[in-house]
């Protein structure tokens, strides 16, 4: 273990978890993601050793067959597959959001028939919120469910599904207006479907079309694509909760621990930059001398370490929040927000250090170089992350005169 990103007060089972997890990390993923990646080639061997080990079912409680563990546990596992290949560990986030609902706020049928399979990864999740008009602005969300007797009719275009391909369980945010009258808040009457479909691309059911993978700048292997919802006819049983007009919530509740994993996620590619940096600067001579032992350079190296751990740190804090019962918006928001941007800094230092080099292929610096990008967008930019940390700041210190 190197001296960074430590985190005290863990328990031997914790420990243990992540010890196999850094190791995979070293032997299965560092080796072979770069060549992977810069093929766009989806990890299957990876995804079977992720399966095998359980981490599908990490946070899944033990009764439906998962591990049980904590945020915490899946936030640190999360780190250390994003050091080897972020692309993996937005496999594995996608599909733990989809059972973290399920878990939270499923029907018992649900939980029952879904979260099982979850665990052993024969089910996998994928979450759809965003639409090709809008980002952020989930409340402009016009893909709509509407009740037809036992059934629900979606239609609708959803746009940038990680895992919208491989996944075989999605679920989908629409605007439902049933039961709900005219001039409801639009967050008041948004439900959370539970689609099943098949794993692959063009239509996956009859209704359903997945187009093909977007072709990305970074953030590679993993699919990312659209989902298209022509007259897609739904079980009423399959509103998440059973209840309609309770989606924004339930998808607001899954993001919110999404955000303690992109978190994860940035500070794991920064670590990595890091040691790519730092090894690197140790082996190139300049001036008869290795860069490392130029003050410039070890000015940069100081503040690459200072920022992976405060990110870190921040990071385990939110987890810890969440695991605690407690709300964590705001500690989840400043965590991606600085964890993301920091990520984003300490690559661009790798990135320098590794000079003409960083710009070729060969060396790893470059594919962390086009990944660290997605942390700024992803679930939610860093300007909502600041809108988010704002208001509850005005919540928390609400002027008394």
């Amino acid at each position: 273990m190197t001296r960074l990103a430590q985190t005290a007060g863990l328990t031997e089972v914790q420990r243990e978890i992540l010890s196999t997890v850094r190791d995979f990390v070293d032997k299965e993923i560092i080796p072979v993601a770069t060549r992977l990646e810069h093929r766009d080639e989806y990890p299957t061997e990876i995804v079977e050793g992720l399966k095998e080990l359980g981490l599908f079912g990490l946070m899944i409680p033990e009764e439906y067959g998962g591990l049980g563990e904590s945020l915490l546990t899946y936030a640190l596992c999360v780190e250390e597959i994003a050091r080897g290949w972020m692309s993996v560990s937005g496999i594995i986030n996608t599909h733990f959001i989809v059972a973290y609902m399920l878990k939270q706020h499923g029907t018992q049928e649900q939980k029952d028939t879904f979260l099982p399979r979850m665990a052993l990864g024969e089910v996998r999740g994928a979450f759809s919120m965003s639409e090709p008009a809008l980002g952020s602005d989930v409340s402009a969300i016009s893909s709509k469910g509407v009740r037809d007797g036992e059934e629900y009719v979606l239609n609708g275009q959803k746009m940038w599904l990680t895992n919208g391909g491989t996944s075989s369980l999605v679920a989908v945010l629409c605007r439902s207006d049933e039961g709900h009258p005219e001039g409801t808040a639009p967050h008041k009457s948004m439900t959370t479907f539970l689609v099943e479909k098949e794993p692959g691309f063009g239509e996956v059911r009859p209704g359903l079309t997945i187009p093909g993978k977007i072709d990305k700048m970074g953030y590679k292997g993993v699919d990312t694509t659209e989902l298209i919802m022509d007259g897609l006819r739904i079980p009423a049983n399959r509103v998440l909760g059973g209840v309609t007009g309770r989606g924004f919530y339930q998808m607001m509740d899954g993001v919110e621990v999404g955000r303690v994993n992109v978190a994860a996620r940035g500070c794991g590619v920064a670590q990595r930059a890091f040691e790519l940096g730092v090894s690197y600067a140790q082996q190139r001579q300049t001036f008869g001398k290795p860069i490392a032992q130029h003050q410039a350079i070890q000015f940069k190296l100081a503040e690459m370490a200072t920022k992976v751990e405060a990110a870190h740190a921040m990071m385990v804090n939110a987890a810890r929040k969440k695991d605690s019962g407690e709300r964590n918006d705001l500690e989840a928001g400043m965590a991606k927000y600085l964890a993301s941007e920091y990520c984003k800094e300490v690559v661009e230092d790798a990135f320098r250090i590794h000079g003409g080099y960083g710009f070729s292929k060969e060396y790893e610096i470059e594919r962390l170089y086009r990944e660290a990008p997605m942390l700024l967008i992803g679930e939610g930019t860093a300007e909502i992350q600041k809108m988010i940390i704002g208001r509850r700041l005005l919540e928390e210190y609400r002027f008394q005169g």
